[in-house]
C-alpha cells in the first residue's frame, strides 16, 4: 500500500502531503462511500500545497448530508501518487453457493472489455495462488510491458493469501475489493479498497 494519512481538514491534508512527499492523491473517505471515482471524490497528481488544499475543499464540498442516506462521517485520505501502465483487481467474496473465494483479474480501462477474471476456493495455499495467477488469459500483461518489469508474482501471491486469510478469518466479511492494484515497477500496489460487512 502507498504511504497515506487520514485527516479531517484541508490544512491537515497539506501537512500530510508535505510529510508524505509530492505528488499525492486526495480522496474523500467514509464508511458509506463505496464508489469514489464515479462521484469525483478522487483527485490525482497533486504537486503542491495549493493543489492539495483546493482538492480537499472540492471533495469536502461534495459530501452528501442526511440521516441514513448521506455520506455520514468522512475524512480526507492523502496518499502517495502511484503510477503504472497496468492495473489488476483482486478480492475476496463469500459466495452463497460456493463459499469463500479469492478473485484476481485484469483491471483498468480494459477490465470490462476483457472480462479476464479467475477464482479459487478458500482455504488457499501458495500453489493455489500461483495457479490462480496462471489462470488469467492475458499472461502477456503480467510480463515485461513498455519498459516496465514483469509483475512480481511472489508479491501478488502474498496479496492473494492475505485476502484469503483476512476474509475467511472473519465471518462478518462479505467481500473485499482491492481495485485497482496498480503495478508500479513490477510491484502490485493496492491504491483503493472496499470491505463489505454483513448487516
Amino acid at each position: 500500500m502507498p504511504d497515506e494519512a487520514l485527516v479531517a481538514t484541508p490544512g491537515d491534508a497539506v501537512a500530510a502531503a508535505e510529510e508524505i512527499g509530492y505528488p499525492v492523491v486526495v480522496k474523500l473517505c467514509g464508511a458509506a462511500i463505496a464508489h469514489k471515482t464515479e462521484r469525483g471524490l478522487v483527485k490525482l497528481g497533486l504537486s503542491d500545497a495549493a493543489a492539495v488544499e483546493a482538492a480537499a475543499e472540492e471533495v469536502l464540498a461534495e459530501v452528501q448530508p442526511g440521516d441514513g442516506d448521506g455520506d455520514g462521517d468522512v475524512g480526507l485520505l492523502v496518499g502517495s501518487m502511484v503510477s503504472g501502465a497496468r492495473e489488476l483487481i483482486a478480492g475476496f467474496v463469500r459466495d452463497d453457493e460456493f463459499g469463500p473465494c479469492v478473485m484476481l483479474g485484469i483491471g483498468g480501462i480494459f477490465a470490462e472489455a476483457l472480462g479476464d477474471v479467475a477464482f479459487r476456493l478458500v482455504p488457499l495455499d501458495a500453489g493455489d495462488a500461483a495457479d490462480l495467477i496462471d489462470d488469467l488469459a492475458n499472461q502477456a500483461l503480467l510480463g515485461p510491458v513498455r519498459g516496465e518489469p514483469p509483475v512480481d508474482r511472489q508479491a501478488l501471491i502474498r496479496i492473494l493469501l492475505a485476502l484469503a486469510e483476512v476474509g475467511d478469518g472473519d465471518d462478518r466479511i462479505r467481500s473485499i475489493d482491492l481495485n485497482p492494484l496498480i503495478v508500479a515497477g513490477g510491484v502490485p500496489v493496492a491504491v483503493d479498497a472496499l470491505v463489505e460487512l454483513d448487516g
